[in-house]
């Protein structure tokens, strides 16, 4: 064998080894977390839009609130389309929306918040009425209910 085929073969097998150690010495990507799926008879389509927001703590004032919910359409509170398929809130006390979906395990109770927690999680609200028009949600977490009362939302006109 002469020179020439001596050097390419050392040529190669270094191109083959550093490729080879590459290989070797990058970290493997980790997987995306698994999405829970969940059924839900509401869309975020279905909650998109400008609504007027009110809340109460007592269950007589619920009639009274829905009014008042309605005059908050001077002043909508918005919920927009999420990049992931869900809708933009705001959880309690945060200052910035974050992507929420409505969550039903089996013909269980309905709920709204984060899709990476299980649905009933301490963070989500419980869906208490829902017609298209007037959304009522309950807060899970006793010490948030406390604070903001169940929120009434009512779809302002077009």
């Amino acid at each position: 064998m002469n020179l020439f085929h001596r050097v390419l073969r050392l040529a190669l097998a270094g191109m083959f080894a550093a490729a080879l150690a590459a290989c070797a010495t990058q970290a493997p990507q980790p997987a995306a977390p698994a999405m829970p799926q969940y059924t839900s008879p509401i869309t975020a389509q279905q909650l998109v839009g400008k609504w007027g927001l009110a809340a109460y703590h007592r269950p007589e004032d619920a009639a009274r609130t829905e009014a008042q919910a309605r005059q908050g359409c001077r002043q909508p509170y918005v919920i927009n389309a999420g990049p992931g398929g869900g809708f933009m809130m705001y959880l309690a006390d945060d200052s910035s929306p974050s992507e929420m979906v409505s969550k039903q395990v089996g013909t269980g109770p309905i709920f709204i918040g984060l899709p990476t927690e299980p649905a009933g999680a301490k963070s989500d609200r419980e869906v208490v009425r829902f017609d298209g028009q007037i959304l009522v949600l309950k807060w899970l977490d006793p010490e948030v209910a406390g604070r903001y009362g169940t929120m009434v939302y009512v779809r302002c006109p077009a």
